[in-house]
């Protein structure tokens, strides 16, 4: 158990790499209440939230998610989030754990008059069902058909195991899967049934494994890919950055800066020799320090150690060489393309 954002957190339940395996092969079941929870309402909800961050806000429809990184007015990123929109006028916000508190300081001071925000993070727990078997253990339980819940859509109201859930097609590991939202007190119980009903097929994933199968998944995370001193634009996230959209809050520097092309670029890249390259890492080219590693590690299903760095733009080419520094030695890695886990989740219903 570690310590995270002020929740303990099992790292692991039976091994990493075998939870890691589980999930991509059959399903794992994650506990995720760390993830805070902001509830937006008023007439004005739809065009507040279009200001406060960069994705289309106005582009989704009833029950659909959307995610979205939340910026300054310099353009870093204050978090990266999830919107669940249940009409114009009220809308969810899921965020990060360690971001909860920071996060509903900064959309509560920027809020339009007639808006109401509350961090209701205690009125939820969240869990996540994820794997190729997922909907099938989870259908057993449910009485609703969980097939007709598009990718990155939600139901706000389904019963599993006789208890009312808010149910979404979204997860954080690269497969089909879903993530359920429902009240503390029942927490223990549904967790029970979701195990008994999976029985050898599904097991309980820990932290370890969550952030193993979301970064060989290239999926980003908050404090390591981006921050409030690395733009969406400079961690690859520009297709989530709609700078044709009504104003926002950090549009003007973002603007500028694909304008002028971003300094720094994130790069994928694999070890050409033995090491694992860690966040914050060290990256050089002939001696220089270009940049730093944002993610890396040990990709279990692709069986590679691969990773993710923020460098230089003039050294961002595809099969360019890099040293990492691993403990104050240079270890060679090679610039790529595609050498990251293709995601396994479902487009459609």
């Amino acid at each position: 158990m570690v310590d995270f954002g002020g929740w303990d957190l099992p790292v692991q339940y039976e091994g990493i790499i075998k939870e890691h395996h589980q999930v991509r092969s059959k399903a794992g079941l994650f506990d995720v209440s760390h993830m805070g929870e902001i509830d937006v309402k008023g007439e004005k909800s739809e065009e507040f939230l279009q200001h406060l961050v960069t994705n289309n806000v106005k582009k989704m429809i009833n029950n659909q998610v959307q995610y979205t990184p939340m910026c300054y007015p310099n353009g870093g990123v204050v978090d990266d989030l999830l919107i669940y929109r249940y009409s114009t006028s009220h809308y969810l916000l899921v965020v990060n754990a360690a971001n909860t508190a920071k996060d509903y300081e900064w959309i509560f001071e920027n809020a339009f008059e007639g808006v109401t925000v509350k961090n209701v993070s205690a009125d939820y727990v969240q869990l996540a069902i994820q794997g190729p078997l997922a909907q099938k253990i989870l259908q057993k339980i449910c009485d609703t058909d969980l097939e007709q819940i598009k990718y990155y859509y939600f139901l706000p109201e389904v019963h599993l195991a006789g208890i009312s859930c808010l149910i979404s097609r979204t997860g954080y590991t690269g497969e089909d899967g879903m993530e359920i939202y429902f009240a503390p007190e029942h927490a223990e119980k549904l967790w029970e049934a979701i195990l008994q009903a999976g029985g050898n097929d599904i097991t309980p994933i820990g932290l370890g494994a969550r952030d193993s199968l979301r970064f060989e998944a290239k999926l980003p995370l908050y404090g390591q890919e981006m921050d409030a001193d690395i733009s969406p634009l400079e961690a690859g996230l520009g297709f989530f950055v709609k700078l044709d959209n009504d104003d926002f809050i950090g549009r003007e520097a973002l603007i500028r800066q694909k304008a002028s092309k971003p300094g720094r670029v994130q790069v994928e890249f694999q070890m050409l020799e033995r090491g694992i390259a860690r966040s914050h890492y060290e990256v050089q080219k002939d001696g220089q320090k270009i940049g730093w590693v944002t993610s890396g590690a040990f990709a279990p299903s692709l069986d590679k150690n691969i990773g993710l760095a923020l460098i230089d733009r003039k050294y961002a080419e595809d099969g360019g060489k890099l040293d990492i520094m691993i403990r104050s030695k240079p270890v060679k890695a090679q610039i790529g393309k595609g050498l990251f886990y293709q995601k396994k989740t479902r487009q459609k219903g």
